[in-house]
């Protein structure tokens, strides 16, 4: 099958400042991809390229089969878009509003089963004045899975939300996946990207620095095991280190006094933490808080954002389709 969405080694500058270098990326069918980047790192001009706004200096975009800038028709009357401000007029209703957008939009669909898939019937008097913040980001998704788009592209969809408002809207986009359609989503939440997310790619310096399955992206950083001791107890027992294993150790507050919280990451969690209770039971040390956990999200995030600019882009760098 066709990809949704196909990027080949794709250039764009700003005057000197080259933004995005050499991006590459395949979304397919019925995915949820999350495209996430540190600040300045050229996420944005590749959402804009990839909808048809900008025209790379190198490479190719193609999008539903087709160049995004060159039919720029075509995209829209097959996709959606959620940005994080949607500008409705205050003082319309809830089926004023989608109904307006009816109106404004090639897809044909039906007011009142949209608003029931987003969970909005019962507000559809009200005028979007008077909704909640989760509310008018129902109201947004709304008008972008109108008449069913095969993508949707949704900007920040969960920012400034409650807890519960934005596991609502995670549903609804689980649902959408579920149903087929194509999610490309830009979040700075990365547990959003975690709990959402088919294929992750973390842009850094206008590259792609990462990017896989959830597990491969996750799988680039050492799991680690981690324990609390007492700090007279040291870190003696422990030795000698496994090979390729880093330990490092902090002495923090608890509630019933200072422990030595000492951390152990390596590439093989199962063996590491086999390692460590051999070693705790040969010495009759009480490891306290004991756990063992794969790297987050947030951690091959922090470990991007720290790494400095490539000067080129390295094949490592670019995704290759699953």
């Amino acid at each position: 099958m066709t990809p949704i969405v196909e990027v080949r080694d794709l250039h764009f500058s700003y005057g000197n400042h080259d933004a995005v270098r050499g991006v590459s990326l395949t979304i397919e069918a019925g995915q949820v991809y999350a495209l996430l980047g540190t600040n300045g790192a050229g996420k944005t001009t590749t959402l804009e390229l990839i909808q048809g706004f900008r025209r790379p200096r190198e490479g190719a975009v193609r999008v539903l089969g087709v160049d995004p800038a060159a039919e720029p028709r075509t995209i829209r009357a097959r996709t959606g878009a959620m940005l994080q401000e949607a500008g409705f007029f205050p003082e319309l209703s809830v089926r004023s509003t989608l109904a307006l957008w009816a109106d404004l939009s090639s897809r044909r669909d039906r007011v009142d089963d949209v608003l029931e898939r987003v969970g909005l019937t019962h507000k559809r008097d009200t005028k979007v004045q008077s909704l909640s913040g989760g509310e008018r980001r129902r109201l947004d998704l709304a008008a972008t899975i109108w008449g069913g788009p095969d993508l949707i592209v949704l900007d920040e969809p969960t920012t400034g939300l409650d807890p519960a408002s934005r596991q609502t809207l995670w549903t609804l986009v689980r649902q959408l996946r579920d149903g087929g359609t194509t999610v490309l989503l830009t979040t700075h939440q990365l547990e959003e990207a975690e709990s959402l997310a088919d294929r992750v790619a973390i842009m850094h310096h206008g590259v792609i620095a990462v990017a896989g399955t959830l597990d491969e992206v996750l799988a680039s950083q050492p799991a680690r095991v981690s324990f609390d001791i007492e700090p007279s107890v040291g870190l003696s027992w422990l030795a000698p280190v496994l090979p390729g294993v880093a330990v490092d150790q902090d002495v923090v507050r608890r509630p019933h006094g200072s422990r030595l919280e000492v951390r152990v990451s390596g590439p093989e969690p199962v063996r590491d933490l086999r390692w460590v209770l051999d070693a705790a039971d040969r010495a009759g040390v009480v490891l306290e808080r004991l756990r063992a956990n794969p790297a987050s999200l947030e951690e091959v995030f922090h470990q991007v954002r720290l790494s400095a600019p490539a000067p080129s882009p390295a094949p490592t760098a670019r995704e290759v389709s699953a």
